[in-house]
């Protein structure tokens, strides 16, 4: 049986209208570039914002990012995470935030921040969450997949309809939530690796949530983490996993 600890009010951040949460391994080259294009637009906006890092126990200088870009009036946090795995990484973000809206993006830039502009006002709307997608209309490519990712993101799409059947695209990472369902969520989730979002997703579904997705002008970047060999395999394992648990 999971017991839900509760996160010592220490840890949580001051309350923003929305908090972006960047997972990062060894990402010391393709961080700065993310952080500052994300703290950019954010500094822009009317509403309250932060960025988290999490460092996901990097051997780089990931961890000495963040403070580069840190200011009042965007602050950028960072903060660790002991459990490996994207999905571990995101979920310590989540929980420990207190914004009224949390999602994540990726550390390497490939969706625009400005698709914020898409996300926020359906956030506000009511949906539980909001995601970018590569396979809806008004989607496009700005650099392809190689076509063995795009044959693996086929089958995994294909896989992930058992558990969310009217969605799309469940991998493009970036995600938004609704914050007080985000956290309340989260905590139960029990995939660590890259399929952490369909797990994430479905139990939002499960509980009455509603997702929409959004397109977006998408980029294949160099330096991605994930293994076909490693990470493929065991996503689908995951996904499959998630569909026989109700």
């Amino acid at each position: 049986m999971h017991i839900r600890q509760e996160i010592p009010p220490c840890l949580r951040r001051p309350p923003v209208e929305l908090e972006v949460v960047i997972p990062a391994v060894n990402e010391e080259r393709r961080l700065p570039r993310t952080i500052e294009s994300t703290v950019d637009y954010l500094r822009d906006q009317t509403w309250s914002s932060s960025v988290v890092v999490v460092d996901n126990d990097s051997v780089d200088c990931t961890i000495d990012v963040p403070e580069r870009f840190d200011s009042p009036a965007t602050p950028v946090h960072v903060i660790g995470c002991s459990e490996h795995g994207k999905g571990a990484a995101v979920r310590r973000g989540i929980v420990t935030s207190t914004a009224r809206f949390v999602g994540f993006l990726d550390a390497d830039n490939a969706t625009p921040i400005e698709t914020l502009d898409k996300v926020l006002p359906l956030l506000r709307d009511g949906y539980a969450a909001v995601i970018a997608s590569r396979h809806v209309e008004g989607s496009r490519f700005e650099a392809e997949e190689s076509t063995m990712r795009q044959c693996g993101g086929w089958l995994f799409r294909r896989l992930t309809r058992l558990s969310l059947p009217d969605i799309a695209d469940t991998q493009c990472g970036f995600k938004f939530f609704d914050g007080r369902l985000a956290r309340d969520v989260a905590p139960t989730c029990r995939v660590d690796g890259f399929a952490f979002d369909v797990e994430l997703l479905a139990r939002m579904v499960r509980v009455g949530g509603t997702v929409v997705e959004v397109p977006v002008a998408w980029s294949d970047m160099p330096g991605s983490t994930f293994s076909a060999r490693r990470d493929g395999i065991r996503s689908m394992a995951d996904v499959l996993r998630i569909s026989l648990t109700r």
